[in-house]
């Protein structure tokens, strides 16, 4: 996000990462891994977290998606398109930072 209020928009080139405030935690009682941020609680899928634990700062969307698309032996462009729009999403709720 370049000013306060605008909107940033996921591109190949972003580098994602998850914020101070949020956190992937595995909860024993429910055999799952939660992401947590404050006053929230969210229960991803397997292919979601596989997203949020490559937003680590270090990759851009570009090899997240390839990344995964050899993982799943997938289309890059099926993955892509449901990268984005995952990424995207969270970093409208301020899960992700781009």
């Amino acid at each position: 996000m370049t000013a306060l209020g605008e909107r940033a928009i996921v591109s190949p080139r972003s580098v994602p990462s998850l914020p101070r405030h949020v956190r992937i935690q595995f909860d024993p009682v429910r055999q799952a891994f939660a992401v947590l941020s404050p006053e929230k609680v969210f229960w991803p899928n397997e292919i979601s977290l596989d997203i949020l634990r490559r937003c680590d700062g270090r990759a851009n969307v570009g090899q997240i998606i390839a990344d995964l698309a050899a993982e799943y032996a997938a289309e890059e462009a099926e993955v892509a398109a449901d990268v984005t729009a995952f990424l995207q999403e969270w970093s409208d709720k301020l899960l992700v930072k781009l």
